[in-house]
């Protein structure tokens, strides 16, 4: 597995390798004695979308910690850094995480999430480091104009819930 930063210090990028025969292929995607920085993972979530699906951009205030990764198609997906004292407030990474290409996005606690789905079906595979608290789950306006991000769809398709949080600047 290589690991590489991103222009946001504590987002990586991880390529993990793969095996391949006439079986078909193996590959490793995640081992806690090797996987830097030393995160305790407690829950793992699986996804599915539709072509065009956005999900995000979603964050907790108590500390959470993501590691993404896709198993089936592809996804455009975003870290924003929501940490009001970090000298990268407002600034978000994007890569493109697919089955294909092989690669996780490790998203460290203090940054909200969202991805869009570019395949006919996206199933994405997430850990984290703390269980799921609906009563701390928070969420950025997915087109906040303050962020600058560019979605590669048009017109997504949005939960009620994402289609109206609140952005950046209004955010408790």
């Amino acid at each position: 597995m290589r690991t590489s930063q991103t222009s946001l210090p504590g987002v990586l990028v991880l390529e993990t390798d793969e095996h391949a025969d006439a079986r078909g292929s193996v590959r490793e995607v995640y081992r806690g004695d090797r996987f830097e920085p030393a995160v305790t993972f407690v829950q793992d979530n699986v996804a599915i979308s539709v072509r065009g699906a956005l999900r995000g951009l979603h964050y907790r205030t108590a500390p959470q910690a993501k590691l993404v990764m896709v198993v089936e198609g592809a996804i455009y997906d975003v870290a924003l850094d929501v940490r009001r004292d970090s000298p990268t407030y407002g600034r978000h990474v994007a890569v493109e995480l697919s089955a294909d290409n092989r690669r996780q996005l490790f998203i460290p606690a203090g940054f909200a999430h969202g991805y869009q789905a570019l395949s006919e079906r996206a199933v994405v595979v997430y850990k984290l480091s703390a269980p799921f608290d609906p009563a701390d789950d928070r969420a950025v306006r997915w087109d906040d104009p303050a962020l600058a991000i560019t979605w590669p769809l048009a017109q997504p398709i949005l939960s009620a819930r994402d289609a109206t949080a609140p952005l950046l600047s209004e955010q408790p």
